[in-house]
C-alpha cells in the first residue's frame, strides 16, 4: 500500500483543531466517557459556557447499549446517549445550569440538525462552537455540523478511543474497518447535499 494514501486518508478523517473561546461545546453522541470527561475540561478552562450533549438510542439497535468503559464511575441507569453524557459531564464538575440536553437524534446527522433545532429553541446565537468526538468520526462530524450551523466558526477538539489514531489506525482491522468505514459515509451521505449546494439533480442519468 502506498504510504501517501494512507496518509492523506488520515489527514482527513482525523481533523484536529487547538481549542479557542466558543460559545457553546457540541457532544455528538455515544457511550465512551473520553468525549464528555474532555468537553467538561474545555468547560473547566474557560473555552465554552454552554454544552449540548446530543443522542437518544441509535437507530441501528434497539436500546441504549451500555457503557463502554469505566462503568464503575458512571454506573447511572441511562437510556439514551443524551442521559448518559449528561451524568458524566456532572460527575465531571459541570453544572446542570450549564448543561442543554438533546435526546431525540438517533445517528449523526440528527445530532447535528436536532441539535440546531434545540439551539434555536434556546434563541441561541451561535458563532463559534467546539465539538468534541471520537477522533475517527471528526470529519464527518465537522461536515454535518457545518451544514447544520452554517454561519459558525467549527472548532474540532477530538479524543482518541478504542485505540484508534491517526498514526496507527491503519495497523489493526477494527482502526482499518471504522476509517475506511468514516471515509465511505463522508461520499456518500452528503450526495444529495452536494448535489443541491451545486444546484443540479443526484438522480442518474
Amino acid at each position: 500500500m502506498n504510504s501517501k494514501i494512507i496518509s492523506d486518508i488520515g489527514e482527513f478523517i482525523f481533523v484536529n483543531h487547538e481549542p479557542r473561546k466558543a460559545d457553546i461545546i457540541f457532544l455528538p453522541g455515544g457511550s465512551d466517557p473520553l468525549p464528555p470527561e474532555r468537553a467538561a475540561e474545555l468547560y473547566k478552562q474557560g473555552y465554552a459556557p454552554l454544552l449540548m450533549p446530543s443522542g437518544g438510542v441509535s437507530v441501528k439497535r434497539d436500546r441504549w447499549p451500555g457503557v463502554q468503559r469505566k462503568a464503575d464511575i458512571y454506573s447511572g441507569d441511562y437510556h439514551s446517549d443524551c442521559e448518559f453524557y449528561t451524568d458524566a459531564l456532572k460527575i465531571n464538575g459541570v453544572p446542570l445550569s450549564a448543561i442543554i440536553p438533546e435526546n431525540k437524534s438517533g445517528h449523526t446527522r440528527d445530532n447535528a440538525f436536532f441539535s440546531r433545532n434545540t439551539a434555536d429553541g434556546y434563541g441561541l446565537k451561535i458563532k463559534t462552537a467546539i465539538i468534541v468526538c471520537k477522533s475517527f468520526h471528526a470529519r464527518r462530524c465537522l461536515m454535518l455540523y457545518q451544514l447544520a450551523f452554517p454561519e459558525a466558526e467549527l472548532i474540532v477538539c477530538p479524543v482518541d478511543v478504542f485505540g484508534i489514531t491517526r498514526g496507527n489506525w491503519f495497523k489493526t482491522k477494527l482502526g482499518t474497518e471504522r476509517v475506511l468505514g468514516e471515509l465511505a459515509r463522508c461520499g456518500g451521505q452528503f450526495v444529495g447535499d452536494i448535489m443541491r449546494y451545486l444546484g443540479v439533480s443526484d438522480g442518474l442519468e
